[in-house]
């Protein structure tokens, strides 16, 4: 299993309409072989003193994945070049890290 968290900047006063766009294609993601899990997120302002400040123009991408397999198959899949299209004009860049649980 990997995880992936995907840091995703939107264009100003754009994250409500990212997300519109995101969560309509969250259906044929996790329809997807090899997904677990697929949410967008934003931040959450707490006041803990080690957490930075609320990053209103940014959605969190929290996946989980069977393999590299099928993370990779999931990111050439139909579904998500169309959708990378119809957000291209909301995002100004996006940055992932791909990660595996820790052994001892």
């Amino acid at each position: 299993m990997i995880y992936v968290i995907a840091t995703v900047e939107v264009a100003t006063d754009k994250r409500d309409q990212f997300i519109a766009a995101f969560l309509a294609n969250v259906p044929n993601v996790l329809a997807e072989e090899g997904c677990i899990e697929y949410q967008p997120t934003v931040d959450l302002a707490t006041e803990i003193p080690v957490q930075p400040a609320e990053r209103t123009n940014v959605v969190t991408v929290v996946e989980k994945w069977e393999s590299l397999a099928t993370l990779k198959a999931h990111l050439v899949a139909p579904h998500m070049v169309s959708y990378r299209e119809t957000v291209k004009h909301l995002v100004k860049s996006v940055s992932i890290q791909v990660l595996e649980p820790a052994a001892v």
